[in-house]
Order: structure tokens, then sequence, then C-alpha cells
């Protein structure tokens, strides 16, 4: 049987995925709609891509201070 715990962990790291993907589509057909150029697209995707950065960082960093514990 699963346990609670694990299965909120691999819930997170699934759904978060998805909702990432999602974002990125929105991004992509909200740059596409307005025209945004290749400026633009480049800016949005900057943008969206810090906070995917960030995200996995912090995934990391929590995986490091827990091995140095």
């Amino acid at each position: 049987m699963i346990d609670e715990k694990v299965f909120a962990e691999i819930s997170l790291q699934i759904g978060l995925t998805l909702g990432i993907a999602y974002m990125l589509f929105i991004v992509y057909k909200l740059g596409k709609d307005s025209k945004a150029g290749r400026f633009g697209m480049m800016v949005l995707f900057i943008g969206l891509g810090l906070g995917i950065f960030g995200f996995v960082a912090k995934y990391f960093i929590k995986l490091y201070l827990a091995s140095n514990v």
C-alpha cells in the first residue's frame, strides 16, 4: 500500500509538471495571437522559464539540504 506522504509528493510533481506544460501552451498561444514577434516571444518565455527554473532549483536545494543533515 502507498503511504499518504508518498502519494502527495508524486501527485504534486505530476500536477505541477502538467501545469507547467499547460502554461507553456498558454504563453505560446498568447504570444502568437498578439503577434508578439521574436523578441516578444523571447521575453514571455524567459519570464516563464525563470519561474520553471525556480521550481526545479527548489527541488534540488531541498535534496541538497536533506543530504547534509
